[in-house]
């Protein structure tokens, strides 16, 4: 038998049992991949955070995530929540440096008593899918895509993002894409809602990915380069987004709610 670290972290959550639960895992070495997406399974959160120490020498950890179904490219909150967990178990560090697969080199920093993950950004060009919008529902402005399978839908006010009733069905027929509908806020600069039924997740509580795709296309709405966000999925969670050249910066904060180990057998 095989004990694991285990940790369970609300991020971008203003209180415990809010924002976006993930597991996060240290590791000594790579597991197999089948063990890993069993380990994400048996989780069954939106993510599940592996990180290992890194060996090329271009980072402080590697880092991979799984939903229960897949692994994808790129996480955010998963990545805030292991900064988070790294950070709390190295009090002296204010940053650490994680490198992935397919979305380069990220990194997490202390942000006064919360934290600041660096994405890249995503650059959306506006397309014409009635396909995708029909799905969606409501009656979008526009819709935003790019080759990643990032999808964006423009609504005018944000109670048409609260009224949204998708068809989970037919969007995950598309595949693993990410559907983002946003639009201005009430109480904050912007809104949000993030499905990804075809990955597994048919609402998502709070995305960082999906804000790397959000925040570029606001900041030049909004004619600033710094806006508060907010997700409003049942858990809810509210987002600091900064646009810095190629890079988001998303700060929230971060609560461990379970500590514990998981066996494998």
């Amino acid at each position: 038998m095989t004990d694991l670290p285990y940790f369970h972290v609300d991020a971008f959550a203003d209180r415990p049992f809010t924002g976006n639960q993930a597991a996060v895992m240290p590791l000594n070495e790579w597991l197999d991949d089948p063990v890993l997406q069993a380990i994400a399974e048996e989780n069954n959160f939106a993510e599940t955070a592996f990180y290992v120490p890194d060996q090329t020498g271009e980072a402080d950890y590697e880092l991979r995530w799984f939903t229960p179904a897949v692994e994808i490219r790129l996480c955010g909150h998963a990545t805030l929540a292991s900064g988070h967990i790294i950070l709390t178990e190295n009090p002296a560090l204010d940053r650490v440096t994680l490198r992935t697969r397919k979305a380069g080199i990220l990194e997490v920093r202390r942000e006064g008593d919360a934290y600041a993950v660096a994405l890249p950004a995503i650059p959306t060009e506006q397309v014409d899918n009635p396909e995708m919008m029909t799905a969606m529902g409501g009656t979008p402005l526009s819709m935003r895509s790019n080759p990643d399978s990032y999808n964006m839908f423009v609504y005018a006010t944000a109670a048409e993002i609260l009224a949204l009733k998708p068809d989970m069905k037919a969007l995950a027929s598309l595949g693993d894409d990410s559907f983002t509908a946003t639009a201005r806020g009430d109480d904050t600069d912007i809104i949000s809602r993030v499905f990804v039924p075809g990955a597994g997740v048919d609402e998502d509580s709070v995305t960082g990915s999906a804000h790397a795709v959000i925040a570029p296309y606001w900041a030049s709405v909004l004619g600033r380069d710094q806006f508060a966000a907010y997700q409003a999925s049942a858990r809810g969670g509210y987002l600091g987004c900064r646009v810095d050249g190629d890079r988001v910066w998303l700060s929230g904060h971060c609560f461990t709610v379970v500590k514990g180990m998981f066996s494998l057998r």
